[in-house]
Parts: structure tokens; sequence; C-alpha cells
């Protein structure tokens, strides 16, 4: 029973520092100098933990969305960052939600870009990259372990 609080108390600290991290880094210099550390070895289930966290703080969508995706990718669900924007206009909006998440994430939104999930590139050749965006699909690591800027 003690493991379970430590696990949830480790998740939560992360989610805290990290969407504090990435709040300070967007605001620097916006997602193409975005630097998500990656979480602590804890338990997948933790991500309610994780997931509540972000909630309780008010952190906006792409906050959210960029914590959650290098948990994910953490833990073997690599998922694309997408931001998607509402038509020109009066009421124009934009969203951001990770790729798999419900319909209702991004009812009414127009995807306009894509952050593929950090970890290590796959080995040339291996075909397994978006074709749209023409790479491999993931981003590098550093030698910190963090995931770095976009080529």
């Amino acid at each position: 029973m003690k493991i379970k609080g430590l696990n949830s108390a480790r998740a939560m600290w992360w989610a805290r520092r990290t969407a504090r991290q990435v709040r300070t880094d967007l605001d620097a210099g916006g997602i193409d100098h975005l630097v998500v550390p990656p979480p602590p070895p804890l338990p997948r289930g933790c991500r309610r933990w994780v997931a509540a966290v972000l909630a309780s703080r008010g952190d906006t969508c792409l906050v959210r969305s960029a914590v959650l995706q290098t948990w994910d990718a953490a833990h073997g669900r690599p998922r694309d960052l997408v931001i998607g924007v509402t038509a020109p206009g009066e009421g124009f909006k934009a969203h951001a939600w990770l790729d798999g998440e419900p319909a209702e994430a991004s009812a009414g939104y127009i995807e306009v870009s894509r952050r593929p999930p950090p970890g290590p590139a796959p080995p040339a050749g291996a075909g397994n990259g978006s074709p749209s965006a023409g790479g491999s699909g993931h981003q590098p690591l550093d030698q910190t372990g963090k995931v770095g800027p976009r080529p």
C-alpha cells in the first residue's frame, strides 16, 4: 500500500514540475523549442494522477497534451500531439489534443500541425514514419534523455 502512495505522489510531482517547465519553454521559444523531461520509472496506471494534476492546475490544452504525450510514450503508447484551429472569423480558437483521444476532443477543429512522440528514431529505412511529414515520426533524444527541438 505504501508503494502505491509513493508512486502516485511521484507521478503528481513529475506532472506539476513538468507542466511548469513546458509552460516556461513554450513562452520562451514556442513549440519548436519545447523540451519535455521523461517521467521517472512508474507504473502505467499512475497516468490518472498525472492527468488529475494537469486538470486541477487549469493548464492549457497544449501543456496538458505535451506532458501526457511524454508520459504515454514512456509507457509504450507513442501518440502524436495534434494542433487544430476553428474556421477563421470572430470565434477563432486553437486547440491541442493527443491522436487517438475521443472524437469530442477535436470536434470543430481542423488539424494544422502534428508533433511526433518523443523517443529514439527507428533505424533508417524502417518506413514507419508519417508519409506527409516525410520523417521518422519520432523526435531524437538528447544526451540527457530529454526530447530536443525538432530537426
